[in-house]
């Protein structure tokens, strides 16, 4: 995580929580910290790229192809941090001496519960290795894990070769419900300062819409999601007590949009290049029931993939990056990153 070594100080032995008094602590800080703790909750589901629902790879969530009885995926992500957005969206470089990066090795995997239901979990490790002004941490850890459903809203591959009619036109819908479980390693725990952090802390219920469609060689889809996170009591922060208040953190949502190319070759390997454009919003947290006017977070980031899959479509080997762009009005809050992620996944038919 990106690492202001931030730790609230003790007021005879327990600190006194104060929503003002906490704004005007966190204002200065907001560069550095808070919005890298928005950053967590890309984790899980969107680390692990698998199949389309006629398997080749082109999807932006972890889904079984149709038909398939179960899938297991692996990716690995390094993700590097270099410069944020502050609070007024304009973008500013780290300090000099900075040196920021994560880790993440994310295990997921699907299965049929019915003829048009799929489960899903995902679960990462995570490795925080920064240098921030001279100041060398490594860290690791769970982070917060993932698990929900989707139903898919039709009954036939929706991938087609040519356009007879209208009803080849129709994209395969599938309708999402996901939780995010806090198994990471939260400033509410028993942590010093972000360098330690690998979770947000916090419960979310997820609604997705996914649309995916192939007339090959073409390929499409969008994914829109909306998120609520649920309030917590907390008595706790980096290590030292405070006055116990009630905090949940704002709804988030979520667009990605993606095109792709897929290449065969004599012997039905395929290849599909794909780029994507995502943008992630999530409104101000709230303290004992007040908004927290300096929070609130926002990224807009491009991305390209490659997807290898074998003739059967069984096995996918996927190579993907995901750059935010280091200009004003793009993000607010948050950090820029280049993350680049290999995974593979293998369907059981």
């Amino acid at each position: 995580m990106r690492p202001p070594l931030f730790r609230l100080g003790r007021v005879d032995g327990a600190q006194t929580h104060n929503p003002a008094r906490r704004r005007t602590v966190v204002r200065p800080l907001l560069r550095l910290g808070c919005a890298a703790l928005g950053l967590l909750f890309l984790f899980a589901p969107a680390a692990v790229h698998a199949a389309s629902c006629c398997g080749g790879g082109s999807a932006a969530a972890l889904v079984l192809p149709k038909f398939s009885r179960a899938m297991v995926a692996v990716s690995l992500d390094a993700e590097h941090y270099d410069g944020f957005w502050n609070g007024d969206g304009f973008w500013r470089r780290d300090p000099p001496e900075t040196d920021l990066n994560q880790y993440r090795l994310n295990v997921g995997g699907a299965y049929r519960l019915a003829s048009r239901w799929q489960g899903f979990a995902v679960l990462p490790y995570v490795w925080n290795r920064n240098d921030y002004s001279g100041l060398a941490r490594d860290t690791a850890g769970l982070g917060d894990s993932t698990i929900g459903v989707w139903y898919e809203s039709f009954d036939d591959i929706r991938c087609v070769w040519r356009v007879g009619s209208w009803r080849d036109l129709k994209p395969a819908v599938y309708w999402g419900a996901a939780v995010t479980v806090p198994t990471g390693t939260s400033p509410y725990d028993e942590v010093s300062d972000n360098f330690d952090i690998t979770g947000r802390g916090f419960y979310r219920l997820d609604g997705s819409v996914l649309l995916d469609k192939t007339i090959y060689p073409w390929s499409t889809s969008v994914q829109l999601t909306y998120g609520r996170h649920f309030e917590r009591a907390v008595n706790r922060e980096y290590g030292n007590a405070v006055e116990p208040y009630d905090k949940r953190l704002g709804d988030r949502a979520s667009a990605t949009a993606s095109l792709g190319y897929t290449y065969f070759t004599g012997a039905m390997h395929s290849l599909t290049g794909t780029v994507s454009f995502t943008d992630l919003w999530e409104d101000k947290q709230r303290i004992d029931g007040d908004e927290d006017p300096t929070s609130g977070l926002r990224k807009r980031a491009l991305g390209g993939a490659l997807a290898w899959a074998a003739p059967d479509r069984n096995w996918i080997v996927k190579l993907a990056y995901s750059h935010a762009l280091q200009y004003d009005g793009w993000g607010r809050n948050f950090p820029t990153t280049d993350v680049v992620s290999v995974g593979v996944s293998h369907v059981f038919r």
